[in-house]
């Protein structure tokens, strides 16, 4: 699924051009017939969710269009189909902020300037739907948010200190296979 929307995103915008106005209806009309085409096949939308989003990120990037207007669209795009058809709105806006920001990491673009695209474009169509969905996506979302501040926040290893436990490691096996010998 994911090479598919990714495929069909660059290749389409590829060909019209990243303007704004056109990057969101191709974003639009790539994720909802997505939708519809999980939907025929029987994989459900929850399914299927995190595999559309993280594809139409891949298909942006790939073409240099705007990313986090990418993701706030298929976010918002993917909860007004939820709440459509009676779907679990809050389940299916995680998948799809998920989907998000393991392409955007994928990418090397700004995972917490994605994530909150995605969010904030979750929270504007849950609010569409209605206060209660709105609250529930909020909710959901919230965990989603902490996380990705966790994991932009934290120190990445040092090469150095990787690399001592490296050859730590390999001596302590190169002994072990010497000792059982």
């Amino acid at each position: 699924m994911v090479v598919l929307v990714r495929s069909t995103v660059s290749g389409t915008l590829g060909a019209t051009g990243t303007v704004a106005d056109e990057l969101v209806v191709v974003v639009r009309d790539v994720v909802t017939g997505a939708v519809q085409a999980t939907e025929q096949v029987g994989t459900g939308l929850i399914a299927s969710t995190k595999s559309i989003a993280k594809g139409v990120i891949l298909g942006v990037h790939e073409v240099g269009g705007d990313v986090a207007t990418a993701a706030a669209e298929t976010v918002r795009t993917v909860i007004r189909h939820a709440a459509a058809v009676g779907a679990d709105v809050g389940a299916v806006a995680r998948r799809a902020v998920d989907g998000v920001v393991e392409a955007a990491a994928e990418t090397g673009e700004s995972a917490g300037r994605i994530a909150k695209a995605a969010v904030d474009g979750a929270i504007k169509a849950a609010g569409e739907v209605g206060a209660n969905t709105a609250r529930v996506v909020a909710d959901v979302l919230a965990g989603v948010v902490r996380g990705v501040k966790e994991v932009v926040g934290a120190p990445s290893p040092r090469p150095a200190v990787a690399h001592k436990v490296a050859v730590r490691s390999r001596g302590v096996h190169a002994q072990q296979r010497a000792h059982h010998r």
